[in-house]
């Protein structure tokens, strides 16, 4: 007699072996989803006893000066209704020190977080006890104008992943041969797919593209021209859609095998800021920079606020001048992540781009 009692599902490693023993091979996104779904939903990934840290974690710096723009922009657009909107807002630290910035400049907007995790539901409440908690975009207000904030927020949204084959380009698929996760060459894709400078690239080239962000990013940008607003994405990235195969894992503040273990440690891939911007300027949305974070918060004014607070607390000078470094300095965090700017049509700029 066969034994057809269903084998417990425990975790997405199973639920995932089981899917591809059902269906057969899945897409990289499939699997980033899958992953990072658990992942976000049953822990707080944030600081010292979690997988890394933010730079809104690094310094109250960070949200301010974020804040400061938003607030000077909401100014210099006439003072409207506005609410501020963030996406992934983390343990909601840069929302707390933002509003507290706007607040000092007159700036007393509504809260609005994107956020599906329980776990950082909770932490966000603490916070920033005010705010109006959402799935998606679909339930934002539709009456006041947007300030929105992503920060590392696409970088671990689902990314398919193709790769050029002997006589073209295939979809890169992940299977599992009874040990471990492993990509592996999937149906052909068009040519039509891929940018027009990386159709010819070398036999192996991997080239990334996320749907999904830029379905995001087009709901967003769709609201902003139709309300008003503006909105900062800050992550980890390059400026033009390049080729490369960015997919990595972080745990424990170090990095994993992104093939062992899915929905233990973060999955993430480079954001492609042109895309990001193309999708943006779809809607008739100003597009500004990507520029790198360590000119965008110099512009901002992080040496005159770090210079301030040393004052208030000169015990704390040190660890200031450390927390600056790191989020300014080229070989930290400066150059690596970037900040692009999305502006309604009728509105100013915000600082920070050149």
């Amino acid at each position: 007699m066969h034994d057809y009692t269903p084998v417990p599902v425990n975790g997405p490693s199973e639920r995932l072996r089981r899917l591809i023993a059902q269906t057969g091979p899945i897409s990289v996104a499939r699997y980033m989803a899958e992953a990072n779904a658990h992942y976000y939903a049953s822990r707080d990934p944030l600081g010292a006893a979690g997988d890394f840290t933010t730079a809104p974690e690094i310094s109250q710096m960070f949200g301010e000066l974020i804040g400061l723009c938003l607030a000077d922009l909401w100014s210099r657009a006439g003072r409207p209704p506005c609410a501020y909107v963030e996406l992934g807002p983390g343990r909601g630290t840069l929302a707390s020190d933002a509003l507290r910035a706007m607040r000092a400049a007159g700036l007393a907007p509504e809260v609005h977080f994107v956020e599906t995790s329980p776990v950082l539901r909770n932490a966000q409440a603490e916070r920033v006890p005010q705010a109006h908690w959402h799935e998606d975009l679909s339930t934002l207000p539709e009456g006041p104008a947007l300030l929105a904030v992503a920060n590392e927020f696409f970088d671990a949204l689902p990314a398919r992943q193709l790769i050029r084959g002997a006589r073209g380009w295939h979809e890169r698929l992940v299977g599992h041969d009874g040990a471990r996760f492993a990509p592996g060459a999937g149906p052909a894709v068009p040519d039509t797919a891929i940018p027009a400078h990386l159709r010819t690239a070398p036999e192996g080239t991997i080239l990334e593209a996320s749907p999904a962000s830029l379905g995001v990013v087009r709901d967003l940008a769709r609201r902003i021209a139709a309300q008003g607003g503006a909105a900062l994405v800050v992550d980890y990235g390059h400026d033009r859609s390049s080729a490369g195969d960015t997919l990595q894992a972080v745990k424990a503040h170090g990095f994993a095998d992104p093939w062992v273990e899915p929905g233990e440690a973060d999955l993430t891939v480079h954001v492609d800021f042109e895309a990001l911007g193309a999708a943006a300027a779809e809607s008739g949305l100003q597009v500004l920079g990507p520029t790198g974070q360590g000119a965008f918060l110099t512009r901002l004014g992080i040496d005159a606020r770090r210079a301030a607070l040393a004052r208030t607390a000169p015990e704390r000078a040190d660890a200031l001048d450390q927390a600056c470094n790191r989020l300014v300095a080229p070989e930290q965090m400066g150059r690596l992540f970037r900040v692009l700017g999305l502006a309604a049509p009728s509105w100013p700029a915000p600082e920070g781009f050149q």
